[in-house]
């Protein structure tokens, strides 16, 4: 769906979120007993009432995030300094304690266990920036990243995201008042028309002047996985005579091929950034909302492994990056298939 306008982001969907919270919560004993009686018709232990626990948990977590927001810009003098490094700072600390309720309850209502393997935050490069390309697949995989480097590595994440995160006000307003940057993307092989600024240039500015405990996130393959985006994306390369590139990503049967553009520009903004490459199972099976409601409750465990490279052991020349990513992103698919199911097969 196309993304309204700001104005009606903060004076409609905003309030109509905290209104619907509050409805939600005065009626929740009703809707309650309504969903437990329902349960039996239902498959998954205590489905209905566990997702109906979700729903309210989360619309009453993102008014609260509202208004803990609405009152950091006053005290920011009505946003006049809430760009400040003290009102920055602020906003990340409550987005780590956000975060860190929000998974308690996914750990307890939906029993999500997450598991960390290798150098997810880049630990072998304390002292410096990093920048750490993500493979992007499944419901919540980006707020599962930002909650691991924000509450376990004490990072501050700078964010490259889709436009249309923005339907969520807590989001919205949040990681527009810190660094990072919302992007519509781009048909494959360029940028879209009238754009005054392009892709690259954009998520290059955003890499602009990290600091040591910066995290400069990208999700290079564009968007979440899918068989028929993957197959889009080769035949985007084959169009552009990239013959040898379609073939190598032809043989990546987990992972879409991925853009070069925005790590490259992000790399040559932050010379001195090392880079961390992250993969993760555990939600490749979800899909499509029907895939999300068959997989409720979720009942998953997520690993995310995550490899560092030093900035020396980086290539200086376009082509050998763009060959350099793509070898780290075949070593991703690689991982992914040691541990698919012979569903994901």
């Amino acid at each position: 769906m196309r993304l309204p306008p700001r104005w009606v982001r903060r004076t409609v969907i905003a309030p109509a979120v905290v209104l619907s919270a509050f409805t939600l919560i005065t009626t929740l004993p009703v809707w309650l007993i309504v969903a437990t009686a329902l349960t039996a018709l239902i498959p998954g232990y205590l489905r209905l009432p566990r997702v109906l626990w979700m729903v309210t948990f989360y619309l009453v977590w993102n008014s609260a995030a509202l208004v803990c927001l609405f009152v950091l810009w006053v005290a920011s003098g009505l946003g006049w300094k809430v760009r400040s490094p003290a009102f920055q700072r602020a906003h990340y600390v409550l987005t780590g304690w956000f975060l860190h309720l929000l998974f308690l309850q996914a750990r307890w209502v939906l029993r999500l266990q997450i598991d960390v393997e290798g150098d997810v935050a880049g630990a072998s490069l304390t002292g410096r920036p990093v920048v750490v390309a993500s493979r992007h697949a499944g419901p919540g995989d980006s707020l599962i990243l930002i909650h691991a480097l924000t509450n376990w590595f004490d990072r501050e994440p700078r964010i490259v995201l889709k436009d249309t995160l923005q339907w969520d006000p807590a989001v919205d307003v949040m990681l527009n008042r810190l660094p990072n940057r919302f992007i519509a993307p781009a048909p494959f092989g360029g940028d879209r028309p009238g754009r005054a600024t392009s892709l690259t240039e954009q998520v290059g500015n955003l890499a602009v002047g990290l600091d040591a405990n910066d995290a400069f996130v990208i999700f290079p393959e564009g968007g979440n996985f899918s068989p028929e985006r993957r197959r889009r994306r080769i035949d985007g390369l084959r169009r552009e005579g990239r013959a040898a590139m379609a073939a190598r990503a032809e043989a990546m049967r987990h992972v879409m091929a991925p853009r070069p553009g925005g790590i490259l520009a992000a790399l040559d903004a932050a010379p001195d950034a090392g880079v961390v490459f992250l993969a993760h199972t555990g939600l490749d099976r979800m899909i499509t909302v029907r895939d999300i409601w068959r997989e409720l409750p979720m009942d998953k465990r997520i690993v995310m492994h995550g490899w560092h490279v030093q900035p020396a052991e980086i290539p200086a020349g376009r082509e050998d990056r763009i060959d350099w990513l793509y070898g780290w992103w075949e070593r991703v698919d690689g991982w992914i298939g040691a541990r698919a199911t012979p569903q994901d097969a």
